[in-house]
This record gives C-alpha cells, structure tokens and sequence, in this order.
C-alpha cells in the first residue's frame, strides 16, 4: 500500500486556466516551468514540487487524486478551497 506520495503542482484560481494548461502540458510543455510562471503557490517557484506527503496532509480533494494518479501521471484539473490544481505524481513509496 502507498503510504506517501512525492508531487508537484500547480495552482490557479479559474478552472478554464487550469484546463489551459493541461492543454499546454499534454502538448509537451514543461510542468514545471508552466509551474514557475503561472501557480498561485509559493511552491510554484520550485517548479511546483511539494516534496513527499503522507495521507492526511492535504487537503482531501487533493490527497485523493494525488494518491490515485500514476506515477508519472498528470491529475486535474482538481477543485478545492484554494482553487484549481493539476497535479504531477513524481513517485510513491
């Protein structure tokens, strides 16, 4: 059973911009430097990459498709309170 998941994602507050750039994503932009110049969070200055989390440290919408997705796998986009995310899965233990 996966107990953490290593991701990274963006952050953006309307979900036609969200689905913007997982169109820029699928046509084989870079996720993170989409990340860089167009997340809402601070972790978008790293690429979006938020380091390993367990379960219960996010938010659930978030945690869910986290823990769901493939490695490798771009998810979303996600709703939650803080807005739209798409979400990288870059590894699981």
């Amino acid at each position: 059973m996966v107990s953490k998941v290593n991701a990274a994602h963006i952050l953006v507050k309307g979900e036609d911009k969200a689905k913007e750039l997982i169109g820029k994503i699928n046509s084989g932009e870079s996720f993170a430097e989409l990340a860089k110049k167009f997340s809402d969070c601070p972790s978008g200055k790293r690429g979006g990459e938020l380091g390993f989390f367990g379960r219960g440290q996010m938010v659930r919408e978030f945690e869910l498709a986290a823990f769901d997705g493939e490695k490798g796998s771009v998810v979303g986009p996600i709703k939650t309170q803080f807005g739209w995310h798409l979400i990288k899965v870059l590894d699981k233990k």
